[in-house]
């Protein structure tokens, strides 16, 4: 039997003592140095996508909005600045520069025509509207109550009317009328006042007086005459 002689020193081979039961090879802890982790561990998800990682914020700046405003803002300074200096060059100042110091000459007035003074001059002057050929004065008079007077207010003028014309016209208490100051119009009272004015015709030339009555008492202002019950007014004011 051959004996092999051990070489000098340890021969043996140096591994590694297997691992007790239960502790899986390369494993911290048996015959291999640990490990330090200096970083955190992420474990990746099986069978999915990386986890959502959410995008960087955007970065702020100017809307639409505010540019347009800016700029229509820039707009308007600058119109406002062009309308002072063109509005300072035109006041008060000519093409060179200086005060417009001359007087704006007067205006010389139009010069007459002198066919208008001349057909001015030939037209005769306005005459004066012929005077009635009818002619009635009043004076205020007392009331003379009459036998048929009821015992009422009455108001009397005395009137003359004259017939100045070339023909007859009537005279009829009727046919007048008297106006008072507040203007207030009465028409004669037939009977009451015992000098009425008669009913007559009156020819050219001739004239007749009586008095006039008026339901009432007011103020007399005017009397007035109708020839006939549709011919011209004639007035005369009470005096």
């Amino acid at each position: 039997m051959l004996h092999l002689r051990p070489l000098s020193g340890d021969t043996r081979m140096s591994h590694p003592t297997p691992p007790p039961y239960g502790q899986q090879p390369h494993q911290p802890g048996h015959g291999y140095p640990q490990y330090r982790q200096t970083q955190p561990y992420q474990q990746p998800y099986a069978g999915g996508p990386a986890p959502y990682q959410p995008p960087p914020p955007p970065k702020k700046g100017m809307n639409g909005w505010a540019i347009t405003g800016i700029t229509l803002g820039g707009v308007f300074v600058f119109l406002i600045v062009l309308g002072a200096l063109v509005g300072g060059d035109d006041s008060g100042t000519g093409s060179s520069g200086k005060p417009d110091t001359r007087a704006a000459a007067p205006e010389k007035p139009a010069a007459a025509d002198p066919k208008s003074a001349e057909k001015a001059k030939d037209e005769p002057a306005a005459q004066p509207a012929p005077e009635s050929p009818v002619k009635v004065t009043a004076t205020k008079t007392r009331f003379a109550p009459s036998i048929l007077h009821d015992g009422g207010a009455y108001t009397s003028v005395k009137v003359t009317i004259a017939n100045n014309s070339e023909e007859k016209i009537d005279v009829n208490p009727l046919y007048f009328s008297i106006t008072a100051t507040d203007g207030s119009k009465h028409t004669a009272e037939l009977g009451v006042d015992e000098h009425q004015i008669d009913t007559v015709d009156l020819a050219p030339g001739e004239k007749i007086t009586g008095t006039i009555t008026g339901e009432g008492a007011f103020t007399p202002k005017y009397v007035t005459y109708t020839d006939g019950l549709f011919g011209d007014d004639v007035r005369g004011n009470v005096s």
